[in-house]
Parts: C-alpha cells; structure tokens; sequence
C-alpha cells in the first residue's frame, strides 16, 4: 500500500474540517497524517490529508472530496519524493550529566534544535520529513524519551511540476 499526500484548499468558516473529516469516515478511508492551516488568501484554509492506499482508492478520495461544497480545489501531490513534506516534533528527553555530549551530537547530526532545558530534561524541536522524524526518535530511545508531540505533514509541489 502507497501513501499520498493531497492539498485541499477550503473555504475558511467553521465546520469545514468535520465535513472533510466525515467524508473520510463514512467511506471507510483512513488518514495518515492531517494538518491544517491558512493559505495565502485568509479567506481560504490549505489541508494536507496523507492516505494509505492503491490509485484507484485515491481517485476515490479526490473525487468525494470535490464533492464537499466548501471545498474549492483539490490537488494530489503524489507520493514520498514527489513533493516537499515536512512534520514537526517536539521531544522530551532525560538528560543525564554524563551522555549529554552523545545526545547533542545525535541532535545536531540531524539539526534538531534544542528549545527548553531544565533539571534532567532536554526538549528538542527537528521539523523534516516522516522518516527523518522517526529516525531521530529511534536514536534517542537509549537516553530514555519522556515524551513526543507530533504534528501532520505539510505538503507543497516541487517547483516546475505541473498538474
């Protein structure tokens, strides 16, 4: 099973994300990753929706979302490497005195940056793609991870790709 990515542009009022939402769940489709924010137009709102599944479920998904009345437009972006995705995470780790030059070397091979340290914990902030994310967690699991926060994938096309 592949993974898409599909850019939605909706009108921004209220209701709008439930109505998408419950398109999804009534047809059976899971979502990946969602995240949602302004567009350029403030009267506008971007949600990137990231789906598991063959082409053909994908047709299916495009076609019910152009459905929805507040939905204006609806673009796939295809899968992984076909555009540019990036998460952010946020992650809380145990911080003791004598593995703490291990932990930044980890941090900084992967850029992550850190954003509050306190007594015994560090809370590190790394925005890239999924696997980026998911490989800077593994890294750190030996330090003892106290907590992760996550956000969904955002998501715009490649420069000169055409639709």
């Amino acid at each position: 099973m592949n993974r898409y990515t599909l850019s939605v542009l909706v009108e921004n009022q209220p209701g709008v994300l439930s109505k998408v939402v419950a398109l999804f769940s009534r047809r059976g489709f899971n979502i990946h990753s969602l995240a949602v924010g302004p567009a350029q137009d403030e009267t506008v709102s971007c949600i990137t929706i990231v789906v598991n599944g063959d082409e053909h479920t994908v047709e299916q998904v495009e076609k019910q979302l152009n459905k929805v009345i507040p939905v204006i437009k609806v673009r796939n972006l295809g899968q992984p490497g076909e555009h540019v995705s990036c998460g952010l995470a946020l992650v809380k780790v145990q911080c003791e005195a004598d593995r703490i030059e291990g932990m930044m070397q980890i941090a900084k091979l992967f850029g992550a940056e850190p954003v509050d340290v306190a007594a015994g914990l560090v809370t590190y902030k790394l925005a890239g793609e999924t696997e980026k994310i998911e490989n800077f967690v593994d890294a750190l699991q030996s330090y003892g991870i106290r907590e992760i926060v996550r956000t969904g994938q955002i998501a715009i096309e490649k420069s000169g790709r055409t639709q």
